[in-house]
């Protein structure tokens, strides 16, 4: 039995978490704007969740003489908006309200000054008292006349309630002389509780205030209701400048097309189909879309029961912010590189295979060559003067050590603060001081800094532009502590050549014992001549074969002591190659350490960092995952 797998929706607040990370992890690497509208984004978000989340701000918003305002009164039941063929008609936003208890925050945070709690037909309030800040009258709105707000005579005249908002307490039905409603035709009413209605002034208005009031709520409300005209509906001013870069809300949104008493019910469906058709082009699949009239109440009914259906579902808000966040998170995106739909590119080469030949050209700014074959020269050196023949050691001695001179030698590196095998640091956090290694040559330098580049080249392939950038930039970020870390490294690094091997003492022992054995058969000779010299009776004569013993430890010393040193050269210089080799590879250790922390880890750090914005944005930018 197959089963099926549930989807994993995730939550508004995992979004707009995901969505900080994003924003954090894309500064100072990608556009500072597409930065701020996130944080921006949820800044809004954390303002518009403290305040009420039982009340649902649906705005109406319209070009000039769509008839938003028509709609405005005709949903209400009320006369509150001015109609009339003056253009612009609508100057300021206005709010009308079915429930006013905890509405006053969230209409100072939407900053509509103007707001209208409507009474129902007994002269009741529809949902209760209300006296612009949220607060409840437990005897009804107070008036400035003293009155409760029933009395028919005051019903419609604004009164200042919490500071600079007017508010009013109004009828929903022909308080203002003229029919408001169409016979038959419902409004709102009590059915629509928690319900703000906005009606904005003109998007297309010739007054640029008009247009950045419509811009600014546009960008607060929880719900959206586009009251487009059959004249009008396909402006590119509204499609271009709204409802295609608002795509991501078609969850929030509702298309109206109204006066469409003025069509024939043919020529209506016709301009129905071509809404649907651009608006499908402009991204917003699944937007209803309803035909209505003002006059004669066509289509208000589907419009009633959408707007109440949303409203009492109290999620249209969270809906909202959630679609800002996606918003927010395809303006990163595309601030990246990256089209909105298609998925951010992996990292396509860790910086892990890319140590090998940037440590072989930072090995060969650092010197590692120089000094590996002045670990070489210096055991040779060392060993000659150990194991050579004693009378002629000291000329030895005054042949300078290749260590010594690169300032490498135990004794320079201890004075220096630099560590022996084995050794502990004199004094904590000493200074280890520079080498004489020759500095790196021109090409060696331009060696170093073409494998630095073809390393970041080969860690940002595939990636967009800006973290590609991003990565280049990174590689190269620690160019000044360079030269002074590779230095460092060498002149830390253990090289072995402090210890004094076994062989070299027993070969100095040796030659020793060598000399005093010629030295004894010189003695021995010596004192044969003085007796012959003397004329004294001659003294018994030990013999090796025919050779006597004094001659034979003379010369027995000397070619012994040249066998032993010409042994020991070979030795010295195996040695030296077995020391050259581990000092090599502690020295490659060395400068691939320095490569790693400066060079490497870097990049490495800014691959990470863009996986984690990849996967913070793509939480942010999605409503589910499976």
């Amino acid at each position: 039995m197959k089963l099926l797998r549930r989807e994993k929706t995730v939550s508004l607040d995992d979004r707009l978490a995901a969505l900080a990370r994003a924003a954090d992890l894309a500064d100072g690497r990608l556009d500072a704007d597409a930065v701020a509208a996130a944080r921006a984004v949820i800044s809004r978000a954390g303002v518009r969740a403290s305040l009420s989340v039982d009340h649902t701000a649906v705005a109406l918003a319209g070009a000039t003489g769509s008839g938003k305002s028509s709609l405005f009164n005709l949903l209400s039941g009320t006369s509150l908006a001015t109609v009339g063929v003056t253009r612009p008609t609508t100057s300021a936003a206005q709010a009308a309200l079915w429930e006013g208890v905890g509405a006053g925050p969230l209409l100072d945070w939407l900053d509509i000054p103007r707001r209208h709690e409507l009474l129902d037909a007994s002269g009741r309030l529809v949902q209760g008292p209300w006296r612009g800040n949220g607060e409840r009258s437990p005897s009804g709105v107070e008036r400035p006349d003293g009155g409760n707000g029933t009395a028919d005579g005051a019903v419609g005249a604004p009164f200042a309630v919490g500071g600079p908002a007017s508010a009013a307490v109004v009828r929903p039905s022909d308080a203002f002389g003229t029919a408001v409603r169409p016979s038959g035709v419902p409004g709102l009413d009590g059915e629509a509780a928690g319900l703000i209605l906005l009606d904005l002034p003109d998007h297309d208005s010739i007054e640029p205030s008009h247009r950045l009031e419509v811009d600014r709520l546009v960008e607060l409300v929880d719900l959206l209701v586009w009251v487009l005209d059959p004249q009008k509906y396909a402006d590119a001013a509204v499609h271009d400048r709204y409802l295609r870069p608002l795509a991501r809300h078609r969850g929030v949104m509702v298309v109206v097309l109204n006066q469409i008493d003025r069509l024939s019910p043919a020529a209506a469906e016709r301009c129905l189909k071509d809404l649907r058709r651009l608006l499908d082009e402009d991204g917003l699949t699944g937007v209803p879309v309803v035909g209505v009239s003002t006059r004669t109440g066509a289509g208000v009914p589907e419009l009633r029961s959408l707007l109440t259906s949303r409203v009492a579902d109290r999620r249209s808000w969270s809906a909202r912010l959630a679609a800002d966040a996606g918003m927010a998170a395809d303006a990163l995106l595309q601030a990246s590189g990256v089209a909105p739909g298609e998925t951010p590119p992996d990292a396509a080469s860790k910086p892990d295979g890319l140590a090998r030949p940037l440590r072989d050209a930072l090995s060969q700014a650092a010197g590692v060559p120089v000094v590996v074959e002045a670990v070489a020269k210096s055991h040779r050196h060392r060993s000659v003067a150990a194991t050579g023949w004693p009378p002629t050691r000291w000329i030895r001695r005054l042949r300078p050590d290749p260590l010594r001179r690169l300032r490498l030698d135990a004794a320079s590196r201890s004075a220096g603060g630099a560590r022996t095998a084995g050794e502990e640091p004199a004094e904590p956090g000493g200074v280890v001081g520079r080498t004489s290694i020759p500095v790196a040559t021109v090409v060696q330098r331009s060696r170093m800094d073409t494998a630095i580049r073809e390393a970041a080249g080969a860690a940002a392939a595939g990636l967009p532009a800006p973290w590609a950038a991003a990565v280049r930039q990174a590689a190269r970020s620690h160019g000044d502590e360079l030269e002074d870390g590779l230095d460092r490294a060498v002149a830390t690094t253990s090289l072995g050549v402090s210890r004094r091997p076994l062989w070299w003492r027993l070969a100095g022992l040796a030659q020793w014992l060598v000399l005093a054995t010629m030295l004894a058969g010189g003695v021995w000779l010596l004192a044969l001549v003085a007796l012959d010299y003397l004329r004294l009776p001659q003294l018994y004569m030990p013999t090796v074969g025919e050779l006597p013993w004094p001659t034979t430890l003379l010369i027995g010393g000397v070619l012994l002591g040249l066998l032993i040193a010409l042994l020991s050269r070979v030795a010295a210089w195996l040695g030296g190659r077995r020391r050259a080799r581990k000092a090599a590879k502690a020295l490659r250790s060395s400068v691939d350490k320095v490569g790693r922390e400066l060079v490497l880890e870097p990049m490495a750090e800014e691959l990470t960092r863009y996986q984690h914005f990849t996967e913070a944005v793509t939480v942010a930018g999605n409503a589910a995952r499976a």
